[in-house]
């Protein structure tokens, strides 16, 4: 067994390869599915480090370290990699040079805080029997990452999983390793009423989609006062309503798009056939018709119970027990990790990054920024955790 003041020593000598490689990331940021130059990078560490690895999507890596001491179970860590459609504001000298993109949600410490991480794994081979797959994954931000490794099959013979956000909410050297439900799941959907055009002075004529898409929005919001139970923790939200081309022309189509969350698999389905049960009557009452469509972007995120004890008996050799939480409030916020979670049980723990004002951004803000000493956390938890793991799997 690899002694912590080791591991800690270890990762203290890559501090300033581990800060250097997320403020590369920070500066060179890619949205979704357009990550070609930062999994290029990430391969050419892979490659450096000396791990082989098969790519997974375009975008996409799985990277596997074999311990020096034979069989044992198979561990999946992840970090996803990509990066927001907005604007970075930061002023830091490391701030993104590609604009209107921005790694605001701190998937820049995630890929560096992993790939220092693996060195140090990497250091210890010989120490733990078992297999360490390393995943960098694309596209979290639209919910269509995590499933390439899950529909291709890659994660059919892993045992457990293992993955860490950083996190603005949280002082920066706390940890958050909560047992059940952690995140919400999210659907998108989507809805367009169709309607007829016309002159407004003539309104029997025309058939209105944007009184009718008004008033669809406005009924939805009877599912969760009406439909649903106090208990069930639902959020049916609408974040856009598009209609109408000029002041005096009757709208013949409206787009109406908004969101699903809970953490139920059948609240999600009810909610979801209200919502277009409601959509379809209310336009038909207008005289209208709609399409509806939905995109299952996350499932629930629920933690293992067990996998929550381990993490919080690793996490107290890095931070000491008063300085983990075990009770964070459910967050109705999505992360597709746990479609990992859906076939493999493991945990989704939060590393603080907060140490004052410049550090206490909220996520999607174009200020957003971190105190970098979470980032030596998020790594020491990556190395604990799964050398724990595999010394004494459950």
């Amino acid at each position: 067994m690899v002694e912590q003041a080791v591991i800690q020593q270890d990762i203290l000598d890559i501090e300033d390869y581990i800060v250097a490689l997320r403020r590369h990331f920070h500066k060179h940021p890619e949205v979704s599915l357009k990550e070609f130059n930062t999994i290029q990078r990430i391969r050419e560490e892979l490659e450096e480090i000396g791990l082989p690895y098969v790519n997974v999507g375009e975008t996409g890596v799985l990277a596997t370290l074999t311990g020096g001491k034979g069989a044992g179970k198979t561990l999946l860590l992840r970090a996803d990699i990509d990066a927001l459609p907005m604007d970075d504001r930061t002023g830091a000298e490391y701030a993104s040079v590609n604009p209107g993109v921005n790694h605001a949600c701190g998937h820049d410490g995630h890929a560096s805080a992993l790939l220092g991480a693996v060195r140090v794994l990497k250091a210890h081979q010989d120490a733990f029997a078992g297999t360490i797959l390393i995943a960098f994954q694309p596209a979290e931000e639209i919910g269509a990452g995590a499933r390439q490794f899950v529909r291709g099959g890659f994660v059919d013979d892993v045992d457990h999983v293992f993955g860490i956000h950083l996190s603005s909410r949280n002082p920066v050297g706390t940890i958050v390793a909560t047992p059940g439900p952690s995140n919400a799941s999210c659907d998108i959907f989507k809805i367009v009423v169709h309607g007829k055009s016309g002159h407004v002075s003539n309104p029997d004529l025309g058939r209105d989609a944007l009184v009718s898409a008004a008033a669809i929005v406005t009924e939805l919001q009877t599912i969760v006062s009406r439909e649903t139970k106090p208990s069930d923790e639902v959020v049916v939200g609408i974040g856009v309503l598009r209609a109408g081309t000029n002041y005096n022309i009757i709208a013949n189509e409206a787009v109406i798009e908004g969101t699903v969350r809970t953490f139920d698999s059948d609240v999600r389905a009810q909610v979801l056939e209200a919502v277009e049960r409601i959509a379809r009557l209310t336009a038909e009452a207008h005289r209208t018709s709609i399409e509806f469509s939905n995109y299952d972007a996350a499932a629930p995120l629920i933690n293992d119970a067990r996998a929550a004890e381990h993490a919080f008996q690793a996490a107290k050799k890095i931070v000491g027990a008063e300085n983990i939480i075990t009770d964070a409030p459910k967050s109705m916020g999505a992360d597709d990790f746990a479609d990992f979670l859906a076939v493999v049980p493991g945990i989704y723990c939060f590393v603080g990054t907060q140490s004052g004002e410049s550090t206490a951004f909220n996520h999607h803000h174009e200020q957003f920024d971190i105190d970098e000493k979470g980032l030596l956390i998020a790594a020491e938890l990556h190395v604990t955790y799964a050398l724990d793991y595999l010394a004494n799997p459950f």
